[in-house]
């Protein structure tokens, strides 16, 4: 059903109110607005608009205030049709431009763009993490340290590299390592490392049953470097934090739920799965998230990528009453300017 057309002065209360509940995260009542919107009506006048707004689900009346505070409705008129969206601040920008080099590796640059979303909107920043698909083993090499410890050095995509150690069963030289990462490479190097994952562990099998050692153990090494590749993280979430020093007393008990779903992940991950199916900034308040969790809420996301394909989405989460008119382009531009260091 489409919403009814509201008249120019109705409009002109309920962006009026929508920002100063934003400011001060409390009910609106019929002269504060009256002085926050300038018009030339009576109180009385402005309290009938109130009512009919109220009417129409766009605001509702808490029981402990005469005020009125913007229903998920509301803020959706609000941002569909009321917003002045901001210039990003010239400050953000070179902070942006600086923590997004390209020169970072990929790993380092999705971090910084959930911690940098977070700390300019000061609400949680959130990024999903690329999956294994999107990554592609370019070259390992394998290097003797003390005892039963080699270092791997991994080299994805085009030149991120990964350093880290692995314990074995027995100690090897380095004339095995390096035979060892030769057959690793010349069997796997420029697939996708989730299919690396799958053949290595079918060739094991294979060489298991036909007693062939040497490459078991090139196997085995190579089986070890690349499970602890991708880890357990498929979301990055940062400065939860902040969401308690936005919250009045009485979202805390909501702000608990929240935090409990971003332990559990099923819920996020299912609606940042949506977000990296569509184009452009998404934009989800309150209960159209789909998840009562969500409910006091809002989630703003926009999709990156290398240029090419996909590779996740990155966003915020705060209060319904987050400044959107800036909180949309800091997301909206924090991802494009990690897609173009990704991209380099």
């Amino acid at each position: 059903m489409a919403a009814p057309e509201l008249s120019d002065r109705a409009r002109t209360l309920l962006k009026a109110l929508v920002q100063r509940h934003i400011r001060d995260g409390q009910p609106v009542g019929s002269r504060t607005l009256l002085e926050e919107a300038g018009l030339p009506v009576s109180a009385a006048t402005v309290r009938n608009v109130m009512s009919d707004l109220e009417e129409l689900g766009y605001l509702h009346s808490p029981h402990t205030s005469a005020g009125r505070v913007p229903t998920a409705a509301g803020y959706r008129l609000f941002v569909d049709q009321l917003l002045q969206v901001q210039p990003l601040e010239l400050d953000a920008i070179r902070i942006l431009r600086e923590e997004l080099n390209p020169d970072r590796s990929a790993g380092e640059l999705v971090q910084s763009a959930s911690n940098l979303v977070s700390s300019i909107t000061a609400h949680a920043g959130l990024i999903t993490v690329p999956r294994p698909e999107a990554s592609q083993l370019r070259q390992v090499e394998f290097l003797p340290l003390s005892g039963n410890r080699v270092l791997v050095i991994l080299v994805v995509n085009e030149r991120e590299v990964q350093n880290r150690i692995i314990h074995t069963q027995r100690p090897f030289s380095e004339e095995e390592l390096r035979e060892a990462a030769r057959l690793v490479n010349q069997r796997f190097a420029g697939q996708p490392l989730s299919a690396v994952q799958n053949r290595i562990l079918r060739e094991m099998e294979e060489a298991r049953s036909r007693i062939d050692t040497y490459l078991q153990a090139a196997l085995d090494l190579a089986s070890k470097a690349l499970d602890q590749d991708e880890g357990d993280d498929e979301y990055l979430v940062a400065g939860e934090s902040r969401l308690l020093g936005n919250a009045t007393p009485g979202e805390l008990d909501r702000l608990r739920e929240l935090f409990d779903a971003f332990e559990q992940k099923k819920d996020l991950l299912h609606l940042l799965e949506r977000c990296s199916r569509a184009e452009g900034v998404q934009i989800f308040i309150g209960e159209e998230a789909g998840y009562e969790v969500f409910g006091d809420y809002s989630v703003i996301t926009a999709p990156y990528t290398d240029g090419a394909r996909t590779l996740g989405v990155l966003g915020v989460i705060g209060p319904t009453r987050m400044a959107y008119e800036r909180v949309i382009p800091i997301v909206d531009i924090t991802a494009r300017m990690l897609s173009s260091a990704l991209s380099h």
